[in-house]
């Protein structure tokens, strides 16, 4: 009975060690790098990964993970242009996806780099906004890019993207995207984002004035950063209203309207429509804007 009950054991502890190591990306021949980055490093390099459907490499930031895809070398430069893709998850597999994946080429076919860093659910909170310092100086210390990217981003990416801008605007050469968001208030509601600021919904809610990106436009239209966006006129989980046409209500009542632009995509809400994708002004306004931040000027 003893014996049965220890084979029992052994079993089971087996099967409990190899679901563990799957979970980790471990087999008999290989160690998944990702999680031998030595503790204290600020950056931890990591091989370039199979997944990536355009020529790139993945690393990791403040143990975040990031991406970079790379023009070919006869179209890159130095400094490199590149557009800073605010991506609220980089997870697997096959980035980009095929929704993105055109967009993207267009990019680095024009000698535009892209990348992004993960920083999860964070809604422009400031413990993301540390994560892009540290990625912003990979990048463009450590890696020797244009210290001006374009920002792009995509839904709630348009939070990571504005808050950061608006804190460093002289580093910023523009900021596009398609149905970004702008307002905590609406999507993804103070309910939901007050975790991510480490505060109570009504704490968060008092520092709105200080936090809220939309409560903020004004800085990015002092410091005449360009912008550039797309948003379907139905969208109701990001309205157009409370974010992309407040973002021109913004530049306009600080005299900028004049260098921000916004199609209004009739009858589309928030969804995989290849227009937002696909969109040639967009895609020509961020290629523009970053060559113009690789210069050196706005």
């Amino acid at each position: 009975m003893l014996e049965e009950t220890l084979i029992r054991f052994f079993v089971k502890l087996s099967c409990t060690l190899w679901l563990f190591c799957v979970a980790a990306g471990i087999n008999g021949s290989e160690v998944n790098t990702t999680s031998l980055a030595a503790a204290g490093d600020t950056v931890a390099t990591l091989p370039p990964k199979e997944d990536l459907l355009l020529p790139g490499e993945t690393f990791h930031v403040a143990n975040h993970a990031a991406f970079v895809l790379f023009p070919e070398k006869t179209k890159s430069r130095k400094p490199q242009p590149w557009i800073w893709y605010c991506i609220t998850r980089f997870t697997g597999p096959n980035y980009p996806d095929h929704h993105e994946k055109w967009m993207h080429e267009q990019f680095v076919a024009a000698g535009i780099a892209v990348a992004g860093v993960d920083v999860g659910e964070s809604f422009g909170s400031p413990q993301g906004q540390k994560v892009f310092d540290a990625f912003y100086e990979e990048m463009t210390v450590n890696r020797g890019f244009a210290s001006m990217p374009c920002m792009f981003g995509r839904s709630r990416g348009g939070l990571q993207a504005s808050s950061w801008a608006i804190e460093n605007a002289e580093k910023v050469a523009g900021i596009g995207g398609f149905y970004p968001v702008f307002d905590l208030r609406g999507y993804p509601g103070l309910q939901q984002a007050a975790p991510a600021y480490e505060m109570t919904v009504r704490e968060l809610e008092a520092a709105l004035p200080r936090v809220n990106p939309v409560a903020r436009l004004h800085v990015l239209a002092k410091a005449r950063v360009p912008a550039f966006f797309i948003h379907g006129d139905v969208d109701q989980v990001v309205t157009l209203e409370e974010n992309s046409e407040a973002f021109i209500v913004a530049y306009e009542a600080n005299g900028a309207r004049d260098i921000v632009g916004l199609i209004v995509a009739k009858g589309q809400g928030h969804n995989y429509w290849p227009g937002f994708f696909r969109c040639r002004e967009l895609i020509d306004f961020v290629i523009t804007r970053a060559g113009q931040g690789a210069a050196g000027f706005k």
